[in-house]
């Protein structure tokens, strides 16, 4: 069932007509958000704790293969999802919602 607290979807901006994308679902995403000092030092090509090297755990619990070139991402975190219920919301014309969903 859609949930307009859960589900991407847009919402109609009453004042001006134009309809907005919404993805509640991304504020899930790890925070990653600490600054530190840049280093200038000897950079690694591999870092344990990093969710983008090879054999490492994603932020989904998936792990990434053992790549050594080029290598394509699915995206952790996007702002459409594959598997958003239909529905929508109408509340007297002032908030109106309808689902949007990834399309493969």
């Amino acid at each position: 069932m859609f949930d307009s607290r859960e589900h991407p979807h847009k919402r109609l901006n009453i004042l001006t007509g134009d309809w907005v994308l919404v993805s509640p679902h991304r504020m899930k995403r790890p925070w990653q958000g600490k600054s530190e000092s840049s280093d200038t030092g000897d950079l690694s090509s591999y870092d344990p704790g990093c969710y983008l090297c090879p054999g490492n755990k994603r932020s989904d619990g998936s792990l990434n293969s053992s790549y050594h070139g080029p290598y394509v991402f699915t995206k952790d975190f996007s702002a459409l999802l594959a598997d958003t219920p239909g529905g929508s919301e109408n509340e007297h014309d002032l908030l109106v919602e309808n689902p949007e969903a990834l399309i493969s």
